[in-house]
Order: C-alpha cells, then sequence, then structure tokens
C-alpha cells in the first residue's frame, strides 16, 4: 500500500522559517490536496519529498523508507512534477520520455507500451514533435506523462494545471480522478474548485504551519456559511437591503441589480431567503456563491495571506 509520512520538518532560508515543525500522514489509494497561500511552504515541502531540498531537521518516508537516509530506494516508486521543469528542448517528446525511462530503468518494451497509453490519455502532441517547439501546456503534458513512465506508487503534483487552457486543465484532472484508483497522489493547488472536484483530503498550510486536515467529504458539514446572489428586476436597491436587513438578513454587497447574503447554508433558509426576496421585487436570478471547501480556507487560511 502506499504511503507518505512528514514527521516534524523544519526549513528556514536564513531567517525566514519557511516550515516549522510540520507532520501528516497518508496512505492508499487518494488524491491529498495541499491548500495555502504564497509563500506558505507549499513548494518547500514538496521539494523536501523529492529530495530537491535538505530539511532543517525532521524526515519523510514514503512507503516506509527514508528520503534523506535512502533516496534512491524511497524515490524509485514516485513519480513528481515540482516547479513546472522544462525537458531538454532539442529532444523530440519520444526521445524525451525514453530518456526518462532510461534514467529509471524501465525496461525497453515498457516504455514503448507507456508512451502509446500515456500518448492517449494525454493527447501528447506528435512524439516527433520538437519539445523547444511545443506550447507551454503541451510541454506540461509531457512533464506529466514523464512522471508517469516508471509506473510510480506516489505522485508529488505542484500545481499541476498551473498555467493551462481550460481544455489542457480538463485532461489531466480526468487524469488525476483516473490515477487515485491505484495511486497516491499529493497535490498542491491554488483552485479550489479543482481540488473540491479531485481530492479526498485536504491540508492547509500557512507561514510554514500545518494548521487543519480535513477529509473533503466531512468539510460542507464543518463549514456551512455560504452566499446567496440575488438579482432583481427594477427594484429600488436601497429599499430592498433595508427591508431585508430589518427581517434579519446579512446582507454582505450590494452592486447594481444584486445583492449578496450570507447565510448557513442550509436548504431550509436558503428557500426562505428566496421566499422573502419575491415578496419585495422581481427576481430575475437566484444563485448560490462559493463552496464549503472556500469558506474553509478562509476560516483556517483568512488570517494568513
Amino acid at each position: 500500500m502506499p504511503s507518505i509520512k512528514v514527521e516534524n520538518l523544519s526549513k528556514s532560508y536564513g531567517s525566514f522559517k519557511a516550515l516549522d515543525s510540520i507532520s501528516f500522514e497518508y496512505s492508499g489509494n487518494r488524491v491529498v490536496g495541499y491548500l495555502g497561500p504564497n509563500g506558505a511552504g507549499k513548494t518547500t515541502t514538496l521539494k523536501i519529498m523529492t529530495n530537491l531540498l535538505r530539511p532543517d531537521s525532521g524526515n519523510v518516508l514514503i512507503n516506509g523508507i527514508n528520503v534523506n537516509h535512502d533516496s534512491v530506494v524511497a524515490l524509485n516508486k514516485i513519480g513528481s512534477l515540482v516547479e513546472n521543469p522544462s525537458p531538454f528542448p532539442y529532444f523530440t517528446v519520444e526521445e524525451s520520455l525514453r530518456f526518462v525511462g532510461d534514467l529509471r530503468k524501465v525496461p525497453k518494451d515498457t516504455t514503448t507500451s507507456k508512451i502509446k497509453e500515456l500518448s492517449d490519455l494525454l493527447r501528447l502532441p506528435p512524439l516527433k514533435s520538437r519539445i523547444g517547439q511545443l506550447s507551454k501546456g503541451q510541454r506540461q503534458r509531457v512533464v506529466l506523462a514523464s512522471t508517469l513512465i516508471s509506473d510510480p506508487e506516489v505522485l508529488i503534483l505542484d500545481e499541476p494545471t498551473s498555467g493551462l487552457d481550460p481544455f489542457e486543465m480538463k485532461i489531466i484532472r480526468d487524469l488525476i480522478k483516473e490515477l487515485k484508483n491505484d495511486h497516491l497522489v499529493l497535490m498542491s493547488s491554488h483552485l479550489l474548485s479543482e481540488v473540491a472536484e479531485i481530492c479526498d483530503d485536504v491540508i492547509f498550510i500557512g507561514k510554514g504551519k500545518i494548521l487543519a486536515r480535513e477529509n473533503v467529504a466531512d468539510i460542507s458539514g464543518k463549514f456551512q456559511t455560504s452566499q446567496v446572489e440575488i438579482e432583481f428586476l427594477g427594484a429600488d436597491l436601497t429599499g430592498v437591503v433595508k427591508s431585508l436587513e430589518n427581517m434579519g438578513y446579512n446582507v454582505t454587497t450590494s452592486n447594481g441589480s444584486k445583492i449578496r447574503i450570507k447565510f448557513s447554508g442550509k436548504d431550509e433558509e436558503r428557500a426562505k431567503i428566496l421566499a422573502d426576496a419575491m415578496k419585495l421585487a422581481p427576481v430575475i436570478s437566484f444563485v448560490s456563491v462559493g463552496s464549503a471547501l472556500e469558506d474553509a480556507y478562509i476560516s483556517i487560511l483568512g488570517g494568513t495571506a
């Protein structure tokens, strides 16, 4: 069973403490989201986990093997994409993938079959294309393919869809959702909708400290605060807002013909808001704003940005 274990990990850059004795542990087939603002320590953690950085103290164990003590064995079953590495520009797509296969000591016939499989899954550019002539998104897909050549049990992904267009993002998201059936994936992301769609668990990190760990399915029960946006037709918005506030509603914003109301997230209260709003003026639209994961992110990390 694949596993990752981070024990009391600390790292400083001069006087700046990037990681402050963080710990977490996961095993089995799942996707874990690693969330936090810029500078929170996400990439530093992933670099240490893949032996690109040495910690000041603490340990990382992959499948029970210490990365610092036996990196070759520990990383043998890891595929990683950290800080957008770029393949050699003069290689073709096929040469780049075969190069990685050779480095990872994958049998040549296995590499050939994996290239065919990954080319289809990730819709790679033609295999004879030069890396230097590819778009950023195409290179990103080639790099992701290279992390999968050796069929690793554990994947460490740093913002895997960063800078990609919606078409490319969907390809990679769909692949990660498929991979979690038989892999353990740890991925950082700034896109909460992406994390909500893909991940089973989330870790919240801020200013180098783990602030919370949650199961995605449980978050909606713990962080129920939500908002609805209501658009009215030809209404005196000032009067509408005043009336709603007199009813006890928390009107957070008003702009043009729209207002937002913050509430508990319960369906009964949502229905009452709509009924009361319709008494005041014709309602054009009534939509939910944000998500439970966004509410959790703001609640847990709001003071650390």
